[in-house]
């Protein structure tokens, strides 16, 4: 018996579920005691599921899951190493089940004109774009129809050294601000950290922006001056699919009169 129970800690101190559970809760600054009253458990039964005495059925996980606001790819990868098939589908965006929320999509592109903006994935890949983001674009001397295709990275384009980034004039204050936001994000798209890995020799030293605006502008040079922008984000209420759950409509705002006129003339 005594063999027995050093195989079983030993087997569950490797378990993923045990290493993952925990370490959402701390993501969350959750004591094991706020998540036992969070989901209705006891604080025992949590400390037994997370050392790996105790196995939890699915709706239980589910239910942590659901408590620590965990990420759809996590809670599907912790379904998957307790030995439960996933719970959240990720379907492609051309799926026709989708048809509903490809319309919202283009309904906001299009809505915002002439302004630009973009339909981004968790990893700063481009989805969509509207015709302002192809004005912008020229304005900026860039080939956009070559440069916004599916696929076109935001982030590195921003980061790496010429492309966007030659172009914009606080190129160190924007650079830091991508910087953070992305590795924030990173704990919720794992698919973003080999591209943190890449662009990090280019990230310049950590710069706090001047607060002489309410909001940090993007200054741009292009053929029609220096366009000043800055930008806000809308995301699904609640998504049931990861594919949905890493999408974000980035909208830019012009920031100035002149900027406002640059983007209309088009």
């Amino acid at each position: 018996m005594p063999r027995m129970n050093t195989f079983t800690a030993s087997t569950s101190a490797t378990s993923p579920v045990t290493v993952l559970l925990p370490q959402l809760r701390r993501e969350r600054r959750l004591s094991q005691l706020e998540l036992s009253l969070r989901v209705g458990v006891s604080q025992r039964h949590l400390s037994c599921i997370e050392t790996g005495r105790a196995r939890p059925s699915r709706e239980m996980l589910i239910a942590l899951l659901d408590a620590l606001d965990a990420p759809l790819p996590r809670r599907n990868e912790a379904l998957l190493a307790a030995g439960y098939a996933p719970h959240y589908p990720r379907r492609s965006l051309d799926d026709p089940d989708l048809g509903a929320v490809r319309e919202a999509l283009r309904h906001l592109l299009d809505a915002h004109d002439p302004a630009p903006a973009l339909v981004l994935d968790g990893g700063w890949n481009l989805v969509m774009a509207n015709r302002g983001a192809h004005r912008l674009m020229t304005l900026l001397g860039v080939d956009a129809e070559a440069m916004l295709q599916p696929g076109f990275n935001l982030l590195r384009a921003c980061l790496q050294p010429g492309g966007l980034r030659a172009l914009c004039e606080n190129e160190a204050e924007v650079c830091a601000a991508l910087w953070s936001r992305a590795q924030h994000e990173a704990a919720h798209f794992a698919e973003l950290k080999p591209l943190l890995e890449e662009l990090r020799p280019h990230v310049p030293q950590r710069v706090a922006p001047h607060a002489h605006t309410p909001l940090l502008h993007t200054r741009l040079r292009s053929s029609a001056g220096v366009l000043s922008l800055f930008s806000a984000f809308t995301s699904f209420g609640s998504p049931l699919d990861v594919t949905l759950a890493s999408l974000r409509v980035e909208h830019f705002f012009p920031a100035d009169a002149a900027t406002r006129r640059a983007l209309a003339d088009g």
